[in-house]
């Protein structure tokens, strides 16, 4: 049921939508001369010192294959050839006509291809690219590109027709890229290209005006239209209604801070990548509008939990989905974005103890921040202790050499659109190697069979109950029946870390409880399914980042440096899993399931080794409730279900 303000805000945006369909706005020719952006950093400090480096490098030899009609979309190389087809979906050879944008069925990809790809294409972020790399090189090819394949999208994309008007975020993206064409290429761009920029940028803050998410996306479709609604006004102050912008999207940013980021910096979609982007749109406007202590308190502690979950080598776990997106420079290794977040966190408000390498203030910092980037170098490292994000119910078992990350909550605010099925989940990698891990998300819309598959539960490193998933999906961007999942005990010391947490989805209640032992770098895990009345098949599923291999009865190799053991009375498979760490790629990895078929209560533990262990260092074994591990020197330590863990070493019986 909708609201009465909300029937109302969206009649009088549909008229006014209608409205700007039949008069088309237009900047004044007055306005439409260059005048250069002051408020953006100096031209010449970026390319200063990032001349000579790898990041130059790369940006020349993607500025190369963009001439070439070659675009680095999401995990594809898309070659369109030397016309590009602005509207097509070329890995699916899908391409839509030029109707009202209402009326384009975006969401269905038989009609309208996969819109993640053509909308990646779209943002014109490879613009950006090409006036970086004239900026480097002073190659004239690179300058001469931009209007050709402007002039193209303006003959392609008439105002409000298409599917590349369908979405005000897409819109917000590709005005940013232009704003930040105009800024670098600006003054070598012909002066016809210049004004009507400047007017199709116009119209696109129009559309902003008039469509923000604020009903139909409230979460970071709305953070990212409204922090480049705001950036219009302040750049262009001349602009009509460019107070008016100013003023709106402030407005609508200071709030999106406050509603969509948790007291402990977490942001409420409960995705690591959506946390990244979030945390750099709220950094672009805070470069824009200088924000008082609240906003910059709340910056601090988003840098904070992305900081945690960042392991020694600035790899992040992608939790929840990924988009494939980025704000600035959508290039590299994505689980390192948030890398050179930190390092723009680190410039921004004065730090450097948050973890990031010198060249990771090259990627995004330099552009964004001038000669900041470069007063403030990097002294932080990973945080090498266990925390809990009580708001997220995150919790980071250990963080170097061993990084070890459980997301009890999961599922984010609303419908959870951008979450996973994945409570009690956890992932490690230690010595830059991944040894449990997430899938990732690989789809959108694309295969919907594979978008289901890969958000569900069997695909993480929890349990399942004859296949369910913790909540039941309902399209690709929502959940139903969410469950209810909290953090019964937490503690931790320079010995050990003890998490014990609960997920009751359905009719039934999983708990989990997850002992880290740093001296043996070993994680024992106990999991506990009950409140069924039938005989059920419990499945605990473990997600390798590398091959396995059994080495004896229920006692598995994860590549050379891991081990997972289970009680040899365990039925066990190594079985087939996928990841993703690029939307439309996904790879073939190693899953090794643990199987009971009984009534519940039902209880299955496990052992997981994180360096090389000799095999007669510890065995597992089945102990009441639980699970005992036994020392090579005759102790023990018993870990049961019920009461509180002996975490402890006693004599053996």
């Amino acid at each position: 049921m909708r609201s009465i303000a909300e029937i109302r805000f969206r009649l009088l945006q549909e008229a006014a939508n209608a409205r700007l369909f039949a008069f088309a706005p237009s900047l004044p020719p007055e306005a439409r001369g260059a005048k250069p952006l002051t408020l953006l950093p100096p031209l010449n400090v970026a390319a200063a010192h990032i001349r000579g480096s790898p990041l130059a490098e790369e940006l020349e030899r993607l500025a190369e294959d963009i001439c070439a009609h070659r675009f680095p979309i999401l995990g594809y190389v898309v070659e369109t050839g030397p016309e590009i087809r602005w509207r097509r979906d070329s890995v699916h050879d899908v391409e839509s006509g030029l109707s009202y944008f209402r009326r384009i069925p975006y969401l269905n990809a038989a009609l309208a291809g996969d819109h993640k790809i053509i909308w990646e294409l779209n943002r014109h972020q490879h613009l950006v690219v090409l006036a970086q790399a004239w900026r480097l090189t002073g190659r004239g090819e690179f300058l001469a590109e931009i209007p050709r394949q402007l002039e193209s999208w303006w003959d392609q994309n008439p105002f409000l027709r298409g599917i590349n008007w369908a979405s005000a975020l897409e819109v917000a993206y590709r005005a940013l890229s232009w704003i930040w064409v105009y800024h670098l290429a600006g003054p070598g761009l012909p002066v016809a290209c210049t004004g009507r920029l400047l007017n199709e940028l116009y119209r696109h803050g129009v559309y902003l005006e008039h469509n923000l998410s604020v009903y139909f996306a409230p979460n970071t479709h709305l953070l990212g239209e409204a922090v480049v609604l705001h950036a219009l006004g302040v750049l262009f102050p001349a602009w009509p209604r460019a107070a008016k912008w100013k003023s709106r999207g402030g407005k609508v940013v200071a709030q999106e801070m406050t509603k969509q980021v948790r007291a402990d910096g977490s942001h409420f979609e409960q995705s690591s990548a959506y946390h990244v982007y979030a945390t750099d749109l709220f950094l672009f406007h805070a470069l824009l509008e200088s924000p008082d202590a609240p906003y910059r308190d709340k910056l601090r502690l988003m840098a904070d939990y992305l900081a945690a979950l960042s392991a020694d080598d600035g790899m992040i776990p992608l939790l929840g989905d990924d988009d494939g997106g980025r704000l600035f420079h959508p290039h590299g290794n994505r689980r390192r974005f948030g890398a050179a977040t930190l390092a723009t966190c680190c410039a921004v408000l004065g730090r450097n103890d948050w973890p990031c390498l010198p060249s990771d203030f090259l990627e995004q910092a330099a552009w964004l921040c001038g000669e900041a980037a470069f007063h403030t170098r990097p002294g932080g490292s990973a945080t090498a202790h266990a925390r809990l994000f009580p708001d997220a119910n995150v919790a980071v078992l250990s963080a170097a050499p061993a990084h070890i990350v459980v997301d009890v909550r999961a599922f984010g605010h609303a419908n959870a659109g951008h979450s996973h099925a994945h409570a009690l989940s956890v992932v490690c990698r230690r010595d830059g190697r991944d040894i449990l891990i997430d899938p990732g998300t690989y789809t959108y819309v694309g295969e919907p069979e594979w978008r289901t598959r890969f958000r569900g539960t069997a695909f993480h490193n929890t349990v399942t109950v004859d296949g369910l998933d913790q909540a039941t999906g309902t399209g690709p961007f929502r959940w139903a029946d969410k469950p209810a999942s909290e953090v019964l005990c937490w503690s931790e010391n320079q010995d050990w870390c003890f998490l014990d947490a609960v997920c009751t989805f359905h009719v039934f209640r999983h708990r989990r409880r997850l002992l880290w032992l740093v001296q043996y770098d070993m994680l024992a895990a106990v999991d506990v399914v009950e409140n069924g009345a039938e005989e059920y098949r419990i499945e605990q599923f473990w997600h390798c980042g590398d091959a396995v291999t059994e080495i004896s009865k229920g006692n598995y190799r994860i590549g050379s440096g891991a081990s997972l053991v289970v009680p040899p009375s365990s039925d066990v498979v190594v079985s087939e899993g996928w990841q993703s760490e690029l939307p439309g790629i996904k790879v073939p990895v190693p899953v090794i399931v643990v199987r009971r078929t009984a009534k519940l209560p039902v209880t299955l533990g496990a052992i997981l080794f994180l360096r090389p262990q000799s095999d007669a260092t510890l065995t597992v074994e089945d102990y009441e409730n639980g699970i005992r591990l036994i020392g090579r020197d005759g102790q023990s330590i018993e870990f049961p279900m019920i009461g509180d863990p002996v975490i402890r070493w006693l004599p053996a019986s």
